[in-house]
């Protein structure tokens, strides 16, 4: 017999016939790894679990003596746009490497999918788009031609490759450029090809180190918007150093620090951080050096006429402070208002100082 085993496929499994074997072994359709099973990741998408797209157990990865992640745990919903923040060597561009599996760690696990990364690699991979902060490009190759050598690694089927070359093209913005070689293009266009490789597949999970690095003002922008049109379909993780953008396009950050995760919170909820700082209005204001008498008040700020900044070392207790004093000499309160937090404040707080040295109340552990 030339062949060691016959494979027959059903639709739940595929039963393995040896020759040395009396009894047939069956593998569940999910274990295999071929060719055919990539291609039906890529048209159909379907073998994840419904809501939980990515699943980060207890990761830690060391370099020797030196550990560089440490115990990390999250979870990405499908759909979800995330930050994944932290100053330079925090430990970032190591999880990432992680979770597409580029590294394996020194414990903990990944699931991608429904797809341990560790034990069922292809099947996890066929689900992720990368793009590192080095775009991996070819500058001899021109764009369509780069574009079909990754359809061709992604394991696109032959006959959907075209379709989908011209569709991340078109995403990217791509369309008239396609005859071009890679290295005649300005560093926004070739960010572009890293983009539209990173997405050929369609992939369930869209990762981006630094994404929007290098670009012009417009160019940021469309990157912005594509990125928030990713996560329409795709879960995406986006690994940034500009905090306002972060804000802006994500649903929800973390913040890792010397390799621990400090922080795991929804953009909206940074809001309640409670900001030592508000403004406030008087009808009829004292001068700024009264307003620096009341209790809690550290600095006072004019605005305008009747609209001061107020910092404090606590808001609550110096608001009503401030109301009170207001009160008692008729200053005419009629605007007190917190200010909202920011996440480059609720950064610099959590990575600078004592704070950063453990985990911040109300974060994932």
């Amino acid at each position: 017999m030339p062949r060691q085993s016959l494979l027959r496929e059903t639709r739940t499994a595929v039963i393995h016939f040896s020759v040395n074997r009396e009894t047939p072994r069956i593998t569940p359709a999910s274990n295999i790894r071929n060719r055919r099973h990539i291609a039906t990741c890529y048209n159909t998408g379907r073998a994840m679990h419904k809501d939980t797209l990515i699943v980060v157990e207890h990761v830690s990865r060391d370099y020797g003596n030196h550990r560089a992640v440490d115990d990390i745990s999250f979870s990405v919903a499908r759909g979800e746009v995330l930050g994944f923040l932290g100053p330079n060597g925090a430990g970032k561009t190591t999880t990432m490497h992680i979770i597409c599996g580029v590294l394996a760690p020194t414990s903990g696990r990944v699931n991608i999918a429904g797809y341990d990364i560790a034990e069922q690699p292809e099947s996890a991979k066929a689900h992720i788009g990368y793009l590192p902060e080095q775009p991996p490009l070819y500058p001899e190759l021109s764009v369509d031609q780069y574009l079909r050598y990754c359809a061709c690694l992604r394991r696109v089927p032959r006959s959907r490759r075209a379709a989908a070359v011209a569709n991340a093209r078109a995403r990217c913005g791509l369309e008239q450029v396609g005859g071009r070689l890679i290295g005649n293009l300005s560093r926004g266009f070739q960010q572009r090809v890293g983009i539209a490789q990173a997405i050929i597949h369609s992939p369930s999970l869209v990762i981006m180190d630094e994404p929007t690095v290098g670009l012009d003002p417009h160019q940021i922008v469309e990157i912005r918007e594509l990125i928030t049109e990713l996560g329409a379909d795709h879960s995406v993780i986006l690994s940034t150093h500009i905090l306002p953008e972060a804000q802006t396009i994500c649903d929800r950050v973390l913040i890792i620090h010397e390799g621990r995760l400090i922080l795991d919170k929804a953009i909206d909820a940074l809001h309640g951080d409670g900001v030592p700082a508000f403004t406030v209005a008087l009808s009829r204001p004292p001068v700024p050096e009264e307003l620096e008498g009341v209790a809690g008040v550290t600095a006072v700020q004019a605005l305008d006429r009747n609209r001061f900044r107020i910092s404090c070392a606590a808001a609550r207790d110096t608001a009503e402070a401030l109301a009170a004093a207001a009160a008692r000499s008729d200053w005419g309160l009629y605007e007190l208002v917190p200010e909202a937090g920011t996440l480059e404040q609720t950064f610099i707080r959590l990575t600078r100082g004592e704070e950063a040295t453990r985990p911040a109340p109300g974060t994932a552990q």
